[in-house]
């Protein structure tokens, strides 16, 4: 009898560790104005491969695993609302329609590039979804849905779209569904930024395509920024392989190896209620990962001599950033790359619901 009591208490233990380690986000999207349900409006988690549509009522509901996500709630000729969650919620999301600024409409066509693709087609290809060696597996859908202007008096391009870029993947195995908001390049700086919205659509294939599937996402992990916010959050940086140096603050060209990146001048550790980590350095840092060698096109297009050992990215933090266990933080506007990390773009990223197998 004692056993079987036991027994029955292990069960229901794993049970509830099972359980505790999902949480449900469900809803309804209605119109703003007329609070009428918006029927097959898009739900998703950024970066995920986590997504549904509402249904006639205007309902929703998804399971996610234990971390923190920004859930996105579009919807065709409405303004997109992005909520962060971390918790099990029930919302109710209004949603507003978009309505045209005719002097903004006028003054953008006056910059519009006409033959925009043709001229900035692939320049704008090798800055969104990447030069890497997965970036020649990608292939853009649906080219015809962007809008290419040109400033001449601040010498930047900016591309926006009229509907989702559709991008198959063919070395990960992932359609990507991208609601770009807007891309921009400042030719002066040669920088580029863009924001949107990524679901991730895993893409159907015959077993061998699966395996080689999973070992490509395997081998983009290692070294990946997110590979690093799990080694950052489970506390395995040095098991992994990541070495985090500072900036010396009386050298801008030298960096220190950090003997501990969890002092606490650095990093403030998880509790139970929060369940997430921060992290903060006051001048910009080096991230070595000393698990693969730098791929060559990486060192060609860094100008970097064929002898580095490792790819080494440099983060600069504009404030401290909060990092959750499926390695999502915020506020993703305060971190910014440069070195490996920023050569990678849309066709090595992997979805925050991604675990390698071991």
């Amino acid at each position: 009898m004692e056993l079987r009591r036991l027994s029955l208490f292990v069960f229901f233990s794993f049970l509830s560790l099972g359980l505790s380690a999902q949480f449900v986000i469900s809803g309804q999207i209605l119109d703003s104005a007329t609070r009428e349900p918006l029927t097959k409006a898009s739900v998703f988690c950024q970066n995920t491969t986590l997504g549904t549509l509402t249904g006639k009522d205007g309902s929703f509901s998804l399971t996610l695993k234990s971390g923190g996500y920004d859930l996105i709630f579009s919807y065709t000729g409405y303004h997109t609302q992005t909520i962060r969650v971390n918790e099990q919620q029930q919302l109710e999301v209004l949603l507003s329609k978009k309505e045209n600024n005719m002097e903004e409409v006028v003054l953008r066509s006056s910059f519009e590039v006409a033959d925009g693709w043709e001229k900035y087609g692939d320049f704008f290809l090798k800055q969104f979804i990447g030069s890497t060696p997965n970036a020649r597996q990608c292939e853009l859908l649906n080219p015809d849905v962007l809008k290419f202007y040109f400033y001449k008096r601040t010498n930047r391009l900016k591309v926006m779209a009229t509907d989702a870029l559709l991008v198959n993947n063919q070395a990960l195995g992932y359609q990507l569904r991208y609601q770009l908001d807007s891309f921009v390049y400042h030719y002066n700086s040669s920088l580029s930024s863009y924001r949107g919205y990524c679901l991730f659509m895993e893409m159907e294939g015959g077993d061998s395509l699966q395996v080689g599937w999973e070992d490509a996402r395997r081998e983009a992990y290692k070294g990946s920024r997110l590979h690093f916010m799990h080694s950052y959050y489970d506390s395995t940086l040095s098991q992994e392989g990541w070495i985090v140096s500072l900036l010396d603050s009386a050298d801008n060209k030298k960096f220190n190896a950090l003997p501990d990146p969890y002092d606490t001048l650095y990093y403030l550790g998880k509790d139970d209620s929060t369940r997430l980590i921060e992290i903060w350095f006051p001048r910009k840092i080096s991230v070595t990962y000393k698990g693969r060698s730098p791929e060559p096109e990486y060192l060609k297009a860094m100008n970097l001599p064929k002898s580095v050992p490792y790819p080494v990215s440099y983060v600069e933090l504009r404030d401290a950033v909060a990092i959750r266990e499926n390695g999502y933080f915020f506020e993703q506007a305060d971190w910014i790359n440069q070195g490996y990390w920023s050569w990678k773009n849309l066709a090595d990223l992997l979805p925050y619901d991604y675990v390698p197998e071991e």
